[in-house]
């Protein structure tokens, strides 16, 4: 423990962690390939929590549907994500800042606010989940009341590692951490419990099984597209780095691709076949019961990953709207996350993934066809305090997500929310 900390300590101290929100990055440090791209969303899109999404799907649609369902939001959610991640290499700029261009300068403001929000909340929930996670495996490895089951040791140990992370920056976690062997750690854990659950599962049997019909297959499409949709605010805060915008789309579309979808489907089967009750704690311990838990700790310490993403970002979104440096800006908010982390229970957040959906989807098909179809990827333009056009083709999206989520179910909203708001940007675009 103390060797990784002073190998953090090291790259945070040698390693620009940061460069300003609002300014773009020098094209002599955008640095990452593919590989780097590929590497960072892998991991991110493999966690604890991609496992228990997987699990809220898997009673309601059966083995099948939930596949499909994975397949296809995944599918369509990575195509955007990696769009996204292409505005961020055309300008260099991070998330919000690249907003201005869409929204004027005012404009960035509100989504830049709810993006602190929501990342405040996720760090939050990683954190939540490594600690239980690494509770569980310390009641069963030792004892219920050994010191190693204690969840206020791992909250405070978890909040402390994702701080540390965040405030070394992504070049120093992506370079020289997560590429030379977080990447390999983690594929093989992926196949320890994909060779566990097909050796002990009776996975035909599963497979003819249908859902109870409790959830409709497009609620589970919108679920599992809010997994990369929920990343869209903040992709541009690293794929800034990166050194062309073809690897940028493609290392960034298949290594979340690949990891989602992997994980989110074994959480499936693990539940259908090992908890079928889909409680939380059901799905740990069926977990924890392969390969003597170590596959499940090394996920778990994949998750600080993504808490690293979620309070890194939390900061730079935070520095755009303060002007205040990155780095201190992460120790606060880590701070924060892992207060919440302390004091909160973990919900069940199907609620939450649909509400990020609902604010953020609609604002992405205005942002990528005004940057793509209206700007036509140019960045030297003057976008002024508000851009109205855009703000009304958002709205006009976000209300198109609510009335279909409540008087529709059926249809699902995240996509056609999103195309809407994007042909709303479209026609207003054309009129300027």
């Amino acid at each position: 423990m103390r060797h990784l900390l002073s190998l953090l300590e090291t790259l945070s101290l040698n390693t620009p962690s940061t460069y300003s929100p609002d300014t773009a990055v020098p094209l002599d440090k955008r640095v990452f390939g593919a590989r780097d791209l590929f590497s960072l969303w892998f991991s991110l899109g493999v966690g604890l929590m991609v496992l228990q999404t997987g699990a809220l799907l898997a009673t309601g649609l059966g083995l099948s549907g939930s596949l499909l369902a994975i397949f296809l939001g995944t599918l369509v959610g990575v195509a955007l994500l990696a769009s996204v991640g292409v505005i961020g290499s055309d300008t260099g700029l991070s998330s919000m800042a690249a907003l201005k261009l869409s929204l004027g300068s005012r404009g960035a403001m509100l989504p830049a606010v709810l993006n602190v929000l929501q990342l405040i909340g996720w760090g939050s929930f990683e954190i939540i989940v490594m600690r239980d996670a690494a509770s569980l495996l310390g009641a069963r490895a030792f004892s219920e009341g050994s010191w190693l089951s204690s969840p206020l040791l791992w909250t405070l140990f978890f909040g402390a590692l994702a701080t540390l992370l965040a405030v070394s920056g992504p070049l120093a976690f992506v370079r020289k951490i997560l590429r030379k062997w977080g990447i390999w750690l983690l594929l093989a854990a992926c196949l320890w419990l994909t060779w566990n659950l097909f050796a002990k599962a009776d996975l035909a049997t599963l497979w003819a099984q249908k859902g109870d019909g409790s959830m409709p297959f497009a609620v589970g499409f919108d679920i599992a597209i809010a997994m990369p949709l929920s990343w869209l605010p903040l992709i541009a805060d690293y794929s800034r780095f990166g050194k062309r915008a073809k690897s940028v789309f493609g290392g960034t579309a298949l290594g979340f691709l690949i990891g989602n979808f992997w994980l989110m489907s074994l959480g499936v089967a693990y539940t259908l076949a090992f908890a079928p009750s889909g409680e939380v704690n059901a799905l740990l311990l069926a977990l924890a019961g392969a390969g003597l838990g170590i596959p499940l700790l090394l996920i778990l310490l994949d998750e600080s990953e993504n808490a690293f993403a979620d309070i890194h970002s939390a900061a730079v979104s935070s520095g755009f709207l303060l002007r205040l440096k990155v780095e201190h800006l992460a120790l606060a908010i880590g701070v924060i996350c892992t207060l919440i982390a302390l004091l909160a229970p973990l919900a069940q957040y199907q609620n939450f993934l649909l509400l990020i959906g609902s604010v953020f989807a609609p604002l992405f098909g205005v942002v990528l066809v005004d940057h793509f179809i209206v700007r036509k990827r140019s960045v030297d333009v003057t976008p002024g305090l508000l851009r109205w056009p855009t703000l009304l083709a958002w709205s006009g999206g976000v209300l198109t997500y609510h009335l279909l989520a409540n008087f529709y179910p059926d249809v699902g909203a995240t996509l056609p929310a999103l195309l809407l708001a994007g042909l709303l940007m479209w026609v207003l675009g054309r009129k300027r």
